[in-house]
């Protein structure tokens, strides 16, 4: 269900004025600038007035920052409780200007567009409610703040009277959707969108449609959301926890995390689960999209537990069997090496939690998640070099077994064409003489080399050798 943020301070006068400004327009001779956007599954088109930006408020519904807003837990609350104060309206300005992907640092995008309204002006009207809070145009709005202050007149749309909170929160998704928008949503803010879509009952093939999406990458964005959530619940560690934004720079990560773990859960759930552990460990350590690519669910025994030194080898309680509530029965637990992996994995999220909270390293607890942190970093640095080496080394034991296996696709389809040819009588026999000459000459090479490089051969490769003696 959409939250209710009630009405702001101003909202009586704020509703007077645009009245009045409406009726002016209603009254005036001569063409009217409207605003088109679907309104409750219908074309809509409202008229456009003009309202000093220090009068209006910012959205704190908008999707725009919804998971930049944990940036600052408690201001965050205060949000929820008080949105229209002056601190939670400025703390909105905060972030409409930041950097999605790090609140503390300006925005290049949010700097462009203030210069490009500094340079040329409003090009498009914003969208608000008859109280004077922001549907479009928040960060508009923070830029002519910015650049002209207070009295800078901005030119918006008005909804009618009966708009709503889970108006405001439908509009705003689709304005957001549409292909001439020009901000596109951050990474998580996109997902909390999909999952705020499903909660209230929406189908995936519509949110997929509203999209531009499919209905299995809504799935895939549903399962990285979960696995985020769940990645921060397991952070937590006196009383910090990692936010939301810590994964915005994460996106490519996740997409092959999920295409990896569905396809691996399907053969070896367990293996599956270890995998996943272990590639959370290393995006928590901020591991390269092509290092995490590189783990595998053997990552931890192979490589990993003789890198780490014998104190931060993961310990995990007894798995032992899990009971099943309301029922008297219960079902084996996680095997060990995957509980030992969850440790670790939860170790790793806590450390980064705290470690994020005090950047500055003022407290016990944050030096010593620091120093977790580049134990751990060292050692999993290590362990990727090894499986990368044995992974190039794999790459090229299969290269000539892929590379025959791709001939014998070819020489199929060569069967097939000469079937359909005998019917139409349209081969070409020189070439074809010619091809198989070719294929002789490619033949005996590489029963040359094959007998090089192999020394017992199996039957098959027997064969080939006796092609090469018959004079092949």
């Amino acid at each position: 269900m959409t939250q209710d943020y009630g009405r702001p301070a101003r909202a009586e006068e704020n509703r007077a004025t645009v009245a009045r400004r409406l009726k002016e327009l209603a009254d005036a001779d001569g063409a009217r600038e409207t605003l088109t956007i679907e309104w409750r599954g219908k074309p809509g088109h409202f008229d456009v007035i003009e309202m000093q930006v220090g009068d209006l408020y910012y959205n704190p519904a908008t999707h725009r920052i919804r998971a930049q807003r944990s940036h600052d837990v408690g201001r965050d609350r205060l949000l929820d409780t008080e949105p229209w104060s002056d601190k939670s309206q400025e703390y909105l300005d905060l972030l409409l200007k930041a950097l999605p992907s790090d609140p503390s640092r300006p925005d290049p995008e949010f700097l462009n567009l203030a210069e490009s309204l500094r340079d040329y002006g409003q090009n498009d009207p914003g969208l608000i409610t008859r109280d004077g809070v922001l549907v479009n145009g928040n960060t508009r709005r923070a830029a002519l703040l910015q650049e002209f202050g207070p009295t800078r007149a901005m030119r918006v749309a008005v909804l009618p009277q009966s708009c709503d909170w889970s108006d405001i929160a439908a509009v705003e998704l689709s304005l957001q959707l549409r292909k001439d928008h020009r901000r596109d949503y951050s990474y998580i803010n996109r997902l909390l969108a999909i999952d705020e879509m499903a909660a209230q009952g929406t189908s995936l093939s519509a949110i997929a449609t509203a999209f531009r999406s499919t209905v299995e990458a809504c799935r895939r964005d549903q399962w990285v959301l979960s696995v985020i959530r769940t990645m921060i619940k397991r952070s937590e560690a006196s009383g910090k926890a990692l936010p939301l934004i810590a994964f915005e720079d994460h996106t490519e990560k996740l997409r092959e995390l999920h295409r990896k773990y569905a396809k691996e859960a399907a053969s070896n759930p367990d293996k599956a689960e270890l995998m996943l552990e272990s590639r959370l460990s290393a995006i928590a350590l901020g591991f390269s999209k092509t290092d995490v690519r590189l783990i595998e669910s053997d990552f931890q025994d192979r490589y990993l537990a003789k890198a780490l030194p014998e104190g931060l080898q993961p310990k995990a309680p007894t798995a032992g069997e899990v009971k099943i509530p309301g029922l008297a029965r219960s079902v084996k637990g996680p095997s060990d090496r995957l509980a030992s992996a969850r440790a670790m994995t939860d170790a790793l999220l806590q450390a980064r939690a705290l470690s994020s909270a005090d950047v500055s390293l003022s407290s016990r607890d944050g030096v010593r998640a620091q120093n977790t942190l580049a134990t751990y970093k060292d050692a999993f640095e290590e362990s990727l070099e090894f499986a990368g080496k044995d992974a190039r080394v794999r790459k090229r034991k299969q290269a000539a077994p892929a590379r025959l296996a791709d001939a014998c696709q070819d020489i199929d389809q060569c069967v097939t064409d000469l079937v359909m040819s005998r019917s139409s009588r349209s081969l070409d026999e020189d070439a074809f003489d010619d091809a198989v000459a070719k294929l002789r000459k490619s033949l005996g090479k590489l029963a040359v080399e094959v007998k090089r490089t192999i020394p017992e051969p199996g039957d098959e490769t027997s064969w080939l050798f006796g092609l090469l003696k018959e004079g092949l």
